[in-house]
């Protein structure tokens, strides 16, 4: 292990510190996206044959995205503060994988966004209708989730569309009129997906540049703390 200077120790344990967190966020997520796939509320809607792939799908990818960001995180801290250059190279080719997929993603979602909103509003009203004729508490959980998560209420808004214990509690108009739940899902996609996609897409184009830098500082046998003083 070399001697390093005082500005290169900062950057060490500013590199441990950051991967700490970014291990601690994905423990979170990996702990979401297990609670919504094990837990006896939301447990059946994994398991009938007309179960909703949307959601089913989304729930997998937190599962997996939670995980890896374990791992990164985990030879992120352990690369640091023992100076591996194996677990420091895993590390960075993980966060080409990553950045690389935001870009990926964030095209995919510039371009399909019309389909996602069709899929997420479809996935929705079967929900509700569902939830209308069986009562059933893992759906329950699902539209509150939705409901709660962007403030609408019902497929029209309507006060007679949904059950109030689901909803945000409104007061005034907004009582008898709220928002729909379609027009809330087109909203946030028509107005903020674009610019979700386009920042994923800068980031990953950044990251995957500084990725390449470091890696080819690695291979050339350079001191990677020394690199990341010249990058940061």
């Amino acid at each position: 292990m070399t001697v390093l200077s005082s500005w290169e120790l900062c950057v060490k344990y500013a590199i441990f510190v950051f991967n700490f967190v970014f291990w601690l966020a994905g423990t979170g997520v990996l702990a979401v996206g297990l609670w919504l796939r094990f837990d006896s509320r939301t447990k059946p809607l994994f398991e009938g044959e007309d179960s909703p792939s949307v959601f089913f799908t989304g729930v997998y990818l937190l599962i997996a995205a939670g995980g890896l960001m374990m791992v990164v995180g985990f030879l992120g801290c352990c690369g640091a503060i023992k100076e591996s250059p194996c677990m420091l190279g895993l590390f960075f080719l993980f966060l080409l994988i990553i950045f690389a997929a935001e870009v990926a993603a964030g095209i995919w979602g510039l371009s399909n966004t019309h389909t996602v909103i069709e899929e997420i509003t479809e996935f929705y009203k079967q929900t509700f209708d569902n939830y209308q004729n069986t009562k059933q508490e893992a759906l329950k959980e699902t539209l509150r989730l939705i409901h709660f998560g962007l403030d609408c209420c019902g497929p029209t808004g309507s006060l007679f569309d949904a059950a109030r214990d689901i909803c945000p509690k409104q007061e005034g108009l907004a009582v008898i009129v709220t928002t729909s739940c379609p027009k809330a899902i087109d909203e946030v996609f028509n107005n903020k997906l674009h610019i979700i996609g386009g920042v994923g897409i800068g980031i990953g184009v950044i990251m995957s540049a500084r990725v390449g830098m470091f890696s080819t500082a690695s291979l050339a046998n350079t001191s990677l703390y020394t690199i990341v003083s010249i990058n940061v």
